[in-house]
């Protein structure tokens, strides 16, 4: 059994996030959407996705689950997915959202439609299904909690040192390696994971729901409300609130982040803070650039920020501020709605080699390269910025 995960959308509809991976490496909760169903259906999953991040072909023969990559996988779906037999699928609003079928090299994700099963199951449950990047944050605390439970259960916690001020220790999750002192940790509203070697220093105050993955820091004195998510080999400082900073990214000072995601590869400078709700409380609108609408939010949104951009010391953003990827932010007052990607300052464009240039020096600075891959894709996106 082979197990596929696509995507049914184009690069641009999770923006910018999906236009750098796979909708399937999308990190919300504690683990990325790839790493749910793998754990969920014990596969290894394979993904397919636009042409110019992944092949369009997978060399496999055989039956497989296909996994419409934009679900957040939970208990039900996760249950009606397994028993799904050859040639069935799951279908809403002539959607497929899973389904098992006999796969072959020459097919393609366009392959994967109502047509290429014979059975149609509609599924009326509710779901939980990502067309935004702010539903990211929106959905941060469920994804959370079933992460946390398929992670724990009938695993043993390594324990909490008596230094830290504990609420509801049951409910607090330590991997090896991991090291926590003198911090307040308070899982009464939600679970708490700490994943292996990952650190949280003195004074630091967590109300769950929350997680920081492998080899995360969070910063002495820091103040963080769930449901919020530092990924794997992230630093977290100052103020954050229902927010999630993917991986290998950096907020490590002062400064307010709340309801918000932030890419792989960003650095937030000292005292940047955003606004997450307008003063009039009203709904909010994120724009795409050039006047054009990518959605309402809500009340409330903060920063939406691309992989591999910086933004200045104290940089200001305001409510539903989108900023592409590979950009260097920086300038005088508030920082326009929407930045595309590869800026320089406010409005100026990056020249590519230097932006490659630099995204090279930040990634040397947690001991990784530029992969020819990473390359070939920014290179993709920086012709069709211009």
């Amino acid at each position: 059994m082979h197990l596929i995960l696509f995507d049914n959308i184009s690069p641009n509809a999770i923006y910018p996030f999906s236009s750098t991976r796979p909708v399937a490496h999308l990190r919300i909760g504690i683990r990325t959407i790839s790493e749910k169903w793998a754990d969920a259906l014990k596969i290894e999953p394979r993904v397919l996705s636009a042409g110019y991040i992944t092949p369009q072909q997978i060399n496999l023969s055989g039956e497989a689950i296909v996994i419409n990559a934009t679900i957040i996988p939970d208990e039900e779906f996760v249950d009606h997915a397994k028993r799904l037999s050859v040639s069935e699928a799951l279908i809403s609003n002539n959607m497929v959202l899973a389904g098992n079928m006999e796969w072959n090299p020459d097919l393609t994700r366009n392959d994967i439609t109502p047509k290429s099963f014979k059975k149609h199951i509609p599924y009326n449950i509710p779901f939980t299904e990502l067309k935004h990047a702010w539903q990211i944050f929106q959905n941060n605390e469920k994804a959370l909690r079933f992460d946390f439970k398929s992670i724990t259960t009938n695993r043993n916690s390594k324990p909490l040192s008596p230094t830290n001020f504990v609420r509801n220790p049951s409910n607090i999750f330590m991997e090896e390696g991991a090291m926590v002192e003198h911090a307040y940790l308070n899982a009464n509203a939600g679970p708490i994971y700490i994943g292996k070697n990952a650190e949280i220093m003195e004074g630091a105050m967590i109300r769950g729901p929350f997680a920081v993955g492998e080899s995360g820091i969070v910063k002495m004195g820091s103040r963080i409300y769930g449901a919020t998510t530092i990924g794997p080999y992230s630093v977290a400082g100052g103020e954050i609130k229902n927010s999630v900073i993917m991986a290998y990214s950096n907020k490590g000072h002062e400064g307010y982040l709340g309801d918000s995601v932030i890419g792989e590869w960003c650095n937030i400078g000292a005292g940047t803070s955003n606004s997450n709700l307008k003063n009039t409380g009203s709904q909010i609108n994120a724009g795409g650039g050039r006047g054009t609408l990518l959605g309402s939010p809500g009340i409330k949104c903060g920063l939406i920020m691309g992989d591999y951009t910086r933004c200045a010391i104290n940089s200001s953003f305001n409510t539903a501020t989108i900023v592409g990827i590979g950009s260097n932010i920086f300038g005088t007052g508030f920082a326009p709605n929407f930045i595309p990607d590869f800026t320089w300052g406010f409005t100026g464009k990056y020249e590519f080699e230097k932006a490659l240039e630099h995204i090279a020096n930040w990634k040397k600075l947690k001991n990784h390269s530029l992969s020819s891959s990473e390359v070939k894709i920014l290179e993709h996106l920086y012709k069709q910025s211009d």
